[in-house]
């Protein structure tokens, strides 16, 4: 047999009932060193004059806000309220904000919930509340335009990848942690920097790192046919897999910081396959108000038991795995998570019999169920919380 013959035999071939998913790659990216110095140039070449810039508390405290102030020769709008998971309570109170300064632009500046709510002020820039409507489960998408502000998403953690994300993640006014999914909601500009994650502490690096590595794994899985971005999770899985536990150990180590942040940037451009059950469950889990579960910390917690649960329809792909990870994945996933400090389970982080009851019902509405490549049941998503306690 050719080499040719060999190589291509263990390429996993599509299934024939899979439709082949939709590809536009992507938005601009600006990536390297020291590129958070651009953000004015880039701003002005979007015609930005006013930009409000959207983070949280605790970025103003580390003084990596002021670092990005600095860059600029009059003070811009800043909204510094962001919660750890973005409500619309919040975005309404950011596009409030960016109405009274005059603002004509937006820069999403933090982890994903900042970026997050960051888009969500910029969809309101340009269509009326409330944001239920436009949530995916809704049907919103049709109802997106591209008429909305400029904006420049600046991550400052290694995990989301919202940078390149069509969607914001927002708890509704109802309660609800939903995603509005667009490619209207691409950021204009992602200017990414792994300078800006040098600071970052170990646990979040941790949590942060394995949110990056779920977004991967669940893409690769995900059963639409798109070449292009399984080649961009694996090669993003191959990058995380060996960079974060040293980004956790030392987090001024350059390669690992760089590392990262683009596994981060790959999980992100292979959402266009789609996520699947970690997500379906995690999204839901961060709506409960009570807790305020980090959405990183949750998907590692999960991603082993939904890898057993996909293991028997992913065929080839399983195989795939274990050789990037270096053994049964469920398994080196488990064993990842526990070596950098994140929770041993669910029940270490308080959630209670009653929350993974109503969780499992939420899961079935999720944008992300229809993509796992294993329908679950209500029934199968609550034994999925059971297995992760």
């Amino acid at each position: 047999m050719s080499c040719e013959s060999t190589c291509l035999s263990r390429i996993p071939a599509p299934e024939s009932t899979s439709a082949m998913a939709l590809i536009t790659y992507l938005t601009r990216i600006e990536f390297d060193e020291g590129a958070a110095a651009k953000l004015p140039a880039i701003l002005e070449g979007l015609k930005v004059a006013r930009p409000l810039i959207v983070t949280d508390r605790g970025l103003v405290a580390s003084g990596l806000v002021d670092r990005v102030l600095a860059l600029f020769p009059a003070r811009p709008a800043v909204f510094q309220e962001t919660p750890a998971n973005p409500t619309e309570t919040a975005v309404l109170a950011a596009a409030d904000l960016y109405r009274e300064a005059g603002c004509d632009g937006i820069v999403g500046l933090g982890g994903g919930s900042s970026i997050d709510l960051a888009k969500a002020v910029r969809l309101l820039s340009g269509h009326e509340g409330p944001l239920a409507q436009y949530t995916a489960v809704e049907g919103g998408a049709a109802k997106i335009h591209g008429n909305i502000c400029p904006m420049v998403a600046v991550p400052t953690t290694s995990g989301t990848g919202s940078e390149v994300g069509r969607a914001a993640v927002i708890i509704t006014a109802e309660g609800r942690k939903l995603g509005i999914v667009s490619p209207h909601m691409l950021p204009s500009v992602a200017l990414c920097d792994p300078e800006l994650t040098y600071g970052l502490p170990p646990y979040l690096t941790a949590a942060t790192g394995m949110d990056a590595l779920s977004h991967c794994l669940e893409t690769y899985m995900a059963p639409s046919i798109n070449p292009p971005a399984d080649a961009i999770a694996i090669d993003g899985l191959k990058r995380g897999i060996v960079a974060i536990r040293q980004a956790v150990a030392d987090g001024s180590d350059r390669n690992a910081r760089w590392q990262m942040m683009m596994c981060a940037l790959e999980g992100a451009m292979a959402f266009q396959k789609g996520l699947g059950a970690v997500h379906a469950l995690t999204h839901p889990l961060g709506a409960v108000r009570e807790l305020n579960l980090h959405h990183g910390t949750l998907n590692a917690v999960l991603t082993p038991a939904v890898l057993r649960f996909n293991r028997d329809v992913i065929g080839a792909k399983w195989d795939v795995l274990a050789e990037i990870l270096g053994g049964e994945p469920d398994v080196v996933m488990a064993e990842l998570s526990a070596s950098i400090g994140l929770p041993s389970g669910l029940d270490a982080m308080g959630v209670t019999e009653a929350m993974m009851e109503r969780v499992a019902g939420e899961a079935l509405k999720d944008h992300c169920h229809g993509t796992n490549p294993r329908i679950a049941s209500r029934e199968e998503y609550l034994e999925l919380l059971h297995q992760s306690r």
